[in-house]
């Protein structure tokens, strides 16, 4: 059994309450979102080059 096993799954965070929020704050989370989203996504094809570039490794011909 590993570590991993014992520990508690992460719960889904909960949505940001966005009632308080100026409209001016609104247009700055949804920035803030969409560079997380793009650093996301340059993440997943950075693993994606490395899990091609793995499989290209391996691959039997």
């Amino acid at each position: 059994m590993d570590a991993d096993d014992l520990e508690p799954r992460k719960a889904k965070p909960q949505p940001k309450n966005l009632d308080p929020m100026s409209v001016e704050e609104l247009a700055a989370y949804i920035e803030d979102l969409k560079s997380e989203i793009r650093r996301v996504e340059e993440n997943m094809q950075k693993k994606k080059a490395h899990l091609s570039a793995a499989a290209g490794l391996f691959k039997t011909s």
